[in-house]
């Protein structure tokens, strides 16, 4: 059944022709919707990573590292430059632990230069560092922890990534209130 409206004829619509029109709009348009609709879980599982990290390699020294929250393996991945990294799964880790420090600026550079003046005024000044301490367990059920500096501009956004990936808080250790 066809219904006409309007006053003459130049203004009369088919209301059959804007249902036929509607359908096949939605028909289109349900292919897009379950592709968006489907991709929304893998959307949702991105990795997380920070690069400004520092990690101790095997002297001690500080070199640069990749921290990676990985959805996709379930784990944290540690990725120093130059040096082995370092796959700790999200099941094996038991605690975070966050601590901020300050200390003087005293090292071998730093009393070189102090006769000229730049070295002691370094040393008045204080260094300030943000640690992030991961206690774990080995594959072979024995504990270990692994320690990373981070960087004053990430190591909010790293504490709220092992919130939101792990599901664990970090302990606040010392005075952090006085950041």
């Amino acid at each position: 059944m066809i219904l006409w409206y309007g006053s003459s004829q130049s203004q009369l619509e088919c209301r059959t022709g804007t249902v036929r029109y509607t359908f096949n709009t939605v028909r289109r348009a349900i292919p897009v919707l379950f592709v968006v609709f489907s991709a929304i879980p893998h959307l949702i599982a991105v990795d997380q990573s920070f690069s400004r990290v520092k990690v101790p390699d095997s002297k001690g020294k500080p070199v640069n590292a990749v921290l990676t929250f990985s959805d996709q393996k379930q784990a944290v991945e540690i990725r120093p430059t130059k040096v082995p990294g370092l796959t700790i799964p999200y099941s094996r880790i038991y605690k975070f632990s966050y601590e901020y420090t300050k200390r003087h600026r005293v090292s071998e550079g730093t009393l070189a230069t102090a006769p000229l003046g730049i070295g002691a005024l370094m040393m008045l000044t204080k260094g300030r560092s943000h640690w992030l301490q991961i206690d774990y367990d080995d594959p072979q059920n024995v504990r270990k922890f692994y320690v990373l500096r981070m960087d004053k501009h990430d190591y909010l956004r790293i504490l709220e990534a092992v919130k939101a990936h792990t599901g664990k808080d970090a302990d606040v250790l010392g005075n952090a209130n006085k950041r």
